[in-house]
């Protein structure tokens, strides 16, 4: 099982069941790292990704996550986010379970990120995307 350090896991790990962990920042943490470069991936399906997104993002879908699996560093904390937080922690979890226990978790996903200085793709109608 994984989560948030809440407290929420006790009964789980008093059954002596497996945890893990999901590091987690803020959007606005995460516009304080920018000059840091960060690695960051937009989980959200491609036409949401195209309408609007954070230039520093790449888009992995996570419905095709499997195929970008070579795409996240093995070592580099990296950062994932989706349009609100959702897809993201599921992300996170498939990642953990590949290896990858540098991936964080961006709170509130995309709809935080649109209330940083995160600069931002120009909005394009998504009925007018192919």
């Amino acid at each position: 099982m994984i989560g948030y350090l809440d407290g929420s896991f006790d009964t789980w790990k008093n059954a002596g069941k497996e945890i893990d962990v999901l590091n987690s920042i803020s959007a606005d943490k995460l516009s304080e790292k920018i000059t840091e470069n960060p690695i960051v991936f937009d989980v959200r399906k491609s036409g949401e990704y195209q309408s609007e997104h954070a230039l520093i993002a790449e888009n992995t879908p996570l419905d095709y996550l499997n195929d970008y699996i070579a795409q996240f560093p093995e070592k580099e904390p990296f950062f994932v986010h989706c349009a609100g937080g959702y897809r993201s922690v599921i992300a996170a979890s498939i990642l953990k379970a590949r290896g990858f226990h540098n991936v964080i978790d961006i709170e509130g996903g995309y709809d935080a990120i649109k209330k940083t200085n995160i600069e931002k793709s120009a909005y394009v109608c998504p009925t007018t995307l192919k």
